[in-house]
């Protein structure tokens, strides 16, 4: 592993935050409780990340408590990640997950600061803070705490039903600051869901998750991502899927077709030629080469799906292919206030738009 490899007190700038010195990892714990799981715990220089000027995401700071998810999903945008780390983007990123011990303490010390602008802050964007994890670290209330202390509002996107441990103190912090809630469920189907998402809650608990939520005051939106070609965009899927969202209580949906990174694309076509070897083709025609969008031809066929099924379901719905203008938050995401430039005419907002914000988060 990288860090093993590091000198004493040389920053490693390729490592991800709370990697950068050797002198971060604090131990490796296996426990019997999460077979076959690894925990690199250390000790994080860094909390707020700051997502770059050019990006096209809708806000402008995360917090990532974890690296590496034992949710498993065969088609992680983050499994890239891990290969800073010379750890594979496949079973390792399943296996070997870093947890930030310190991160709610440099968190509270990153807000105090008098520069700090009270921005936005997305949870969820890399990986999930409320994957198996949360429950041995119980990461997330300091994290909650902090952010609502400081007057920081912030949204947070999961998969993981542990969610409702914190429903309590996330209303007592929507009181102070605004909170917003989004559950990502892709698949309805419980047995192709513990084929491609081995260590995710069913579809069942997490939409439990979503009525708890909005029986505590939250609107809560649900990302109906990705959809896979020819395994979840019939019809009849994606009406199943969208009756059982609404009767959950969620009031918008997200939706967007299959994206495979780098990374990811790997191991997801290596578990589809185990699992439907009669799609692999199929696939390479939508995905072919190092593409990693459907074309846009499939997109514009699935949204002309969908739409009518979330006017039949009374939904909200939106498109993540649709890119609205930065200006325009993404239902469930922490918009940040587009930036502004100065001209001789006056102010005029600019420069970035929603393009994959929405894939970001898988």
């Amino acid at each position: 592993m990288r860090w093993q490899g590091q000198e004493l007190g040389v920053a490693d700038t390729a490592a991800l935050p709370g990697l950068e010195h050797l002198d971060g990892l604090v131990q490796s714990v296996t426990t019997p409780d999460f077979s076959g799981v690894t925990f690199h715990e250390v000790m994080a220089k860094s909390a707020l990340n700051h997502v770059p000027g050019g990006s096209s995401m809708p806000f402008d700071w995360t917090v990532n408590p974890y690296r590496g998810c034992s949710h498993a999903c065969s088609y992680c945008f983050a499994r890239g990640t891990h290969e800073y780390l010379d750890l594979d983007a496949g079973r390792d990123f399943d296996t070997q997950v870093v947890v930030k011990v310190n991160v709610a303490d440099v968190l509270r010390r990153e807000l105090a600061r008098g520069s700090w602008q009270h921005d936005p802050v997305m949870l969820g964007t890399n990986t999930d803070p409320y994957q198996r994890a949360e429950g041995r670290y119980r990461l997330m209330p300091g994290i909650v705490s902090a952010l609502a202390d400081s007057g920081t509002p912030f949204s947070i996107l999961t998969k993981g039903t542990m969610l409702r441990r914190d429903l309590p103190m996330l209303s007592e912090a929507s009181r102070e600051v605004k909170v917003t809630l989004a559950m990502s469920i892709a698949l309805f189907d419980d047995q192709l869901q513990k084929a491609v998402e081995p260590g995710t809650p069913t579809a069942s608990a997490r939409l439990e998750t979503v009525r708890a939520a909005t029986e505590a005051g939250f609107e809560v939106t649900v990302f109906l991502m990705p959809i896979l070609p020819h395994l979840t965009d019939s019809v009849d899927a994606l009406d199943h899927a969208l009756a059982r969202i609404r009767q959950a209580g969620a009031t918008r949906v997200v939706y967007g077709a299959l994206h495979l990174r780098p990374g990811a694309k790997g191991w997801f076509m290596a578990w589809l030629e185990r699992a439907h070897p009669e799609l692999v083709s199929s696939y390479l025609g939508l995905y072919p080469g190092v593409s990693a969008y459907a074309p846009k031809g499939y997109r514009a066929w699935l949204a002309k799906r969908v739409r009518p099924l979330l006017r039949a379901h009374r939904l909200d719905g939106t498109l993540e292919d649709d890119r609205p203008d930065r200006r325009v938050p993404v239902p469930g995401l922490a918009a940040s206030p587009p930036p502004i430039v100065t001209t001789s005419r006056g102010r005029v907002a600019a420069r970035r738009t929603t393009r994959d914000a929405a894939a970001m988060l898988f």
